[in-house]
């Protein structure tokens, strides 16, 4: 199978994640076409059997630039088996209130976008403090904090379980 992996990321976390991702797919057998979403159109969806989108949660939402791509090829991506992985330090939590908000997070991605994915998972991400300014460095302090974490503002923190996702991405796409 040739499949299409597309992501939007903010501070490079999904980018990492996409290319584990494309490197398990890889193992498998199948073909890959790694793209960033701003790189991907135009785009030639009979090139493709299946489909991985990815995005990051950033102050309640996914990145625009993916919704609307995902939005442009709805009818394309409805039709073939995908994987949505949405990225974000939440999915490292144990708080139900959260995971109940990141699944309302990408029900409304998906509404927006008209697009069906096939199965959606939840992947955490990283504190890039590597990548932060000033502000962001403080705010992500503060929300580390409130769930009591301490985190080191000079030096990244990764919370992807890779075996975790590996598990996910084994067999997959499931109906093919």
């Amino acid at each position: 199978m040739n499949i299409l992996i597309c992501y939007a990321t903010t501070e490079g976390q999904t980018r990492k994640i996409m290319r584990f991702c494309a490197d398990e797919m890889l193992a498998q057998g199948h073909g890959v076409e790694l793209l960033p979403v701003s790189e991907a159109d135009p785009i030639d969806f009979a090139r493709y059997d299946a489909a991985i989108l990815a995005g990051s949660v950033h102050i309640g939402a996914i990145q625009e630039e993916l919704c609307d791509f995902a939005s442009r090829h709805h009818a394309r991506l409805n039709a073939m088996p995908t994987l949505f992985l949405v990225v974000s330090l939440a999915a490292a939590g144990k708080d139900g209130s959260d995971h109940a908000e990141l699944d309302k997070i990408a029900e409304d991605f998906c509404n927006a976008a008209q697009w069906t994915p096939g199965a959606t998972h939840h992947v955490a991400g990283a504190f890039r403090f590597s990548e932060y300014d000033f502000f962001k460095t403080w705010a992500m302090r503060y929300i580390a904090s409130q769930y009591g974490q301490k985190v080191d503002p000079h030096s990244d923190t990764e919370y992807t379980d890779w075996d975790a996702l590996s598990a996910v991405l084994k067999g997959w796409p499931y109906t093919a």
